[in-house]
């Protein structure tokens, strides 16, 4: 029983052979890039633009943020909450994170002893001089099968370990949700593109249409020649080929969608707003660098399989040392069932083990240096996520104070080369001018309100992958 006591004690105050971690200082700078937009400030905003310069609450966190809050379109939001429950990739990580978790469970349980209940029998007949006999023994017994005492720290390093990657799996999942997110969000804006672009290029077949109509009645009227005739056919032939290759576009943006979500797109969705409409916030909060990187999950990962990977190398040192397994058994046992439990028939047994490595042929100085490698490699690998989160917040606040101004730039171009169009009509029409400068002027309208659509998608994925940057997306309400 005093030895029990003492080699209690001695693994209660074990020396851990896990070395302290030091946590790497951010290879970023402290504040992300700022730009002078004071000449910005000093206009009055308008319309579409001071949509989209509208911004949460300054003090809000952008993580914090629920992505109903932050896309606010009710057909996205329903394919949204679709996709968080069917998508594969999601559940995947799902599973994934149970798998570790039960990883850990079996980890942990090195560290108590393990009772188990025996129960045995025999019935045995001999012979001996000529006599034979038969002889019955029964026992029972409640035992502790090589348990380990971690003198040394090397179970529990290892479930140090085993715990820190559940918890970097867990912020696998949330990362995978960020991404579907995110996914789903970028996916249904470029299928609103496509059916933007497609609606665009419909219209633009009927006008030429409208004009191709007008150059023949012309023609028969002998006001005009077969070279006008020409160029307005191949027009409208060149508007309908383009209308084709997006109505393709929009269908494939379509199943894309499907996939993401999991299922066929419900013929039970909700209206969906239109890619012009102000339905996503492009104005959020970043804060500093420190409290923004580390709210991502990914950067979390990498931080705790820096954690894990330290404390695989306490289980390498500990290897060296000896290492003391106890089995031992308390019970009972009698030559027959009925003196099972009578007085005088109990037993124990008591079976301490200690091992040392002598000679292992180098291995356990190897593993002690794979161990230490590993280490160094989720420095790197948590300094790299650390940058790459670093560049993405910084790409997106770029991104976000540069957009709306060159999308009101383009709005301009667009009204310019309307009211262009329509004059060159009007020119046309009395005879003024050329058809030439009437196709001009339609082919620049048309290009216009073309670059138009893809500045406003390009604006919302750019506020899309700021969100997911910023570790927005886990949260389904918020401010």
């Amino acid at each position: 029983m005093r030895f029990l006591v003492l080699v209690t004690a001695l693994g209660l105050s074990a020396c851990a052979m896990t070395p302290p971690l030091e946590h790497p200082a951010l290879p970023v700078p402290t504040h992300f890039p700022q730009r002078d937009l004071l000449s910005q400030r000093d206009e009055p905003a308008t319309g579409d633009e001071a949509r989209r310069r509208d911004r949460p609450d300054a003090d809000a966190v952008a993580a914090e943020i629920g992505w109903r809050a932050m896309f606010q379109d009710p057909r996205l939001q329903r394919l949204i909450e679709i996709a968080l429950r069917n998508n594969r990739d999601l559940k995947l990580a799902a599973l994934n994170v149970d798998a570790v978790r039960a990883q850990y469970d079996i980890q942990r349980s090195a560290q108590l002893p393990q009772l188990g209940l025996a129960a045995n029998g025999t019935r045995e007949r001999s012979n001996t001089g000529g006599v034979s006999s038969v002889q019955t023994t029964a026992g029972l017994g409640v035992g502790i099968t090589a348990f380990e005492l971690d003198l040394f720290g090397r179970v529990r390093a290892g479930s140090e370990a085993a715990l820190a990657r559940y918890m970097a799996s867990e912020q696998g999942r949330r990362s995978a949700q960020i991404s579907l997110v995110g996914a789903v969000a970028d996916a249904y804006f470029a299928e609103r593109l496509a059916q933007a672009q497609l609606a665009l290029s419909e219209r633009t077949v009927e006008d030429w249409r409208g004009s191709l109509a007008l150059v023949r009645q012309l023609k028969a009227a002998n006001q005009t020649g077969a070279l006008e005739l020409s160029q307005a056919e191949a027009q409208v032939a060149g508007s309908e080929a383009d209308r084709e290759a997006r109505q393709r576009e929009a269908e494939v943006r379509g199943h894309a969608l499907a996939a993401l979500i999991g299922q066929a797109l419900p013929s039970d969705l909700p209206e969906g707003a239109g890619l012009m409409e102000a339905s996503v916030l492009t104005q959020l909060p970043a804060g500093l660098p420190s409290s923004t990187l580390t709210r991502r999950p990914d950067v979390r990962q990498a931080e705790l399989a820096l954690v894990a990977a330290n404390a695989e190398i306490g289980v390498a040192r500990a290897a060296f040392f000896p290492r003391l397994s106890l089995t031992a058994s308390a019970g009972t046992a009698s030559p027959g069932l009925k003196g099972l439990f009578k007085s005088g028939s109990g037993v124990w047994s008591f079976a301490p083990q200690i091992t040392q490595p002598l000679f292992a042929a180098g291995q356990l100085k190897a593993e002690l240096r794979l161990a230490e490698i590993r280490k160094s490699a989720a420095v790197l690998e948590y300094e790299r996520a650390v940058q790459q989160a670093f560049r993405e917040v910084a790409d997106g606040l770029s991104g976000r104070d540069l957009y709306a101004r060159q999308a009101e730039a383009q709005q301009r171009a667009a009204a310019a080369a309307e009211r262009r169009a329509a004059l060159a009509d009007m020119r046309y029409r009395a005879g003024v001018d050329s058809r030439l400068e009437v196709l001009d002027a339609q082919r620049q309208l048309y290009a216009s309100r073309q670059a138009l659509l893809d500045l406003r998608r390009e604006e919302i994925a750019n506020a899309i992958g700021l969100y997911k940057a910023l570790g927005g997306g886990l949260v389904e309400m918020g401010s």
